[in-house]
């Protein structure tokens, strides 16, 4: 049996202008994905995929090991056109179905033996998250297929590639898209020495419903804008960040941040709606319905309190989730 792990991600700074070339900060996590490959005695032409996710208690990540991963997805391929034999979920069977297709297109060497396949997948957050369910899927079977995952994400979800790079990386990193100068697929990745003094005063707090990565990108791409100001501006407070020494300045510059992207994507500024938090707020990857970052004085059982008050109930603090 093979093992493969690739961490979650999240978008401190960028968000959608990385697509643009804008540098990014981007933060792998503790959280992540695991899979486990297996050949099997049988030949009967067949995958057998089935996912699972950790349990979760109130929208919270639980940590008590007797909770056993909860089943959350399963589908039987054909192994020869991957076609969608048996499942429970259409939708992901034909999506993973294109992925393991697009797979084989890459390694033509693969599923060519006399054995049937078992692919067993464990995610450490639930999937609604936002926290890089398909990135993190991506980079493992990559690996597993000895491919690159970069292309294979080109082929099925597209996106800038910043969540490949987390899944890879153990610390923060600055991301950049530029076909110019690069150092894997277009893609510029260098270490990041972010580790803010003031983690302590970080949150990170979901809103409570996906958003569809593909599907906002997408709508971001069509306005087909200049954006040139906005992308040097975005690159020089991301390459700031890990220079910030206090909270007051990193309130700053996310306050900033906030702004020049409410202004490109015509919406509010996240921190509109809630008037009465003492601190600074900034949207984090499509935004609107992923996490956000708060960033605060208060305490941690004031934080919580807060935000379960405005229906809010999966938080995490900085340092519990980002490696």
């Amino acid at each position: 049996m093979s093992h493969y792990k690739s961490n979650g991600k999240l978008l401190l700074t960028g968000e959608y202008l990385v697509l643009k070339g804008a540098t990014a900060l981007a933060l792998p996590l503790k959280l992540g994905q695991s899979l486990d490959v297996e050949a099997l005695e049988e030949n009967e032409n067949r995958i057998y995929w089935n996912a699972y996710k950790k349990s979760t208690d109130n929208g919270q990540q639980t940590t008590d090991i007797v909770h056993d991963p909860q089943p959350w997805f399963s589908v039987v391929l054909d192994k020869t056109d991957f076609s969608v034999i048996e499942t429970d979920d259409k939708e992901k069977a034909e999506r993973l179905s294109n992925i393991m297709s697009k797979v084989k297109s890459l390694n033509e060497n693969i599923f060519n033996d006399s054995h049937d396949y078992k692919f067993n997948t464990l995610l450490d957050f639930d999937p609604q998250w936002g926290l890089g369910s398909s990135s993190t899927l991506i980079n493992n079977v990559s690996e597993w297929a000895e491919i690159n995952p970069y292309k294979l994400l080109d082929y099925t979800f597209k996106g800038s590639g910043y969540d490949i790079a987390c899944a890879k990386s153990n610390t923060p990193i600055f991301y950049t898209v530029n076909s110019q100068q690069s150092t894997d697929n277009g893609r510029i990745i260098e270490i990041a020495n972010f580790n803010p003094e003031f983690k302590d005063n970080l949150y990170f707090v979901y809103q409570g419903h996906k958003q569809s990565s593909a599907n906002e990108v997408k709508a971001f791409l069509d306005k087909n804008k200049d954006y040139t100001n906005e992308v040097l501006s975005i690159s020089e407070i991301s390459k700031i960040m890990p220079q910030i020494q206090t909270l007051r300045d990193f309130c700053y510059f996310i306050k900033i941040h906030e702004e020049i992207m409410a202004t490109c994507l015509e919406r509010k500024r996240l921190r509109k709606y809630f008037s009465d938090f003492e601190g600074e707020m900034k949207s984090l990857g499509a935004w609107g319905g992923d996490f956000f970052i708060a960033a605060t004085e208060w305490d941690d059982r004031k934080v919580k309190d807060y935000f379960e008050n405005k229906g809010l109930n999966v938080i995490f603090k900085y340092k519990d989730i980002v490696l």
